[in-house]
């Protein structure tokens, strides 16, 4: 499936401030890090900053440890919610701040094949260290056995935004 198929601004609420598909997939693409919020294991919510690759299709990539409490949430519940927030500019004088966020509803999965992890690797390889590639791939397979790799499917992404001038 295609991100324009995903992309669904039906229930943004603020009508006037709806971000465009194609500005949201850029974002997507070049955000540096998103906020993981998954359903607590006592209740409640549980939300982190962590980097990630997109696929460029329907996919975004986590990796981290192979056990703690994130994965114990997503064994629970695995439904998340994924948001990347762009650059923010405050503007003390008229109250406000511009903007630019979207919101991923997600399926987490893990349990992935050794080529899709090598797959996700070399994605993540390739957005935050590409002229660092084969040094970063020697490390990797180092650490290879003690790294879990998450696959966020995508389910639909809604995006705002609030442009101001100064």
């Amino acid at each position: 499936m295609s991100f324009g198929e995903l992309y669904d601004n039906a229930a943004v609420r603020r009508r006037d401030r709806l971000l465009d598909a194609c500005e949201a997939e850029a974002l997507l693409r070049q955000g540096e890090y998103g906020v993981l919020s998954m359903q607590a294991e006592e209740g409640g919510g549980y939300g982190l900053p962590i980097s990630y690759v997109w696929d460029g299709e329907a996919v975004i990539y986590l990796h981290c440890a192979p056990e703690g409490r994130k994965l114990r949430c997503l064994e629970r519940c695995p439904e998340v919610s994924f948001c990347v927030v762009g650059p923010t500019h405050v503007v003390p004088r008229k109250f406000t701040m511009a903007y630019r966020s979207i919101v991923l509803r997600c399926r987490a999965l893990r349990g992935l094949s050794e080529q899709e992890r090598w797959r996700a690797i070399d994605l993540l390889l390739g957005k935050y260290a590409p002229a660092e590639r084969e040094t970063g791939l020697t490390y990797a397979a180092k650490s290879f056995p003690r790294t879990e790799i998450l696959r966020l499917e995508i389910l639909t992404v809604s995006g705002k935004c609030k442009n101001v001038s100064d």
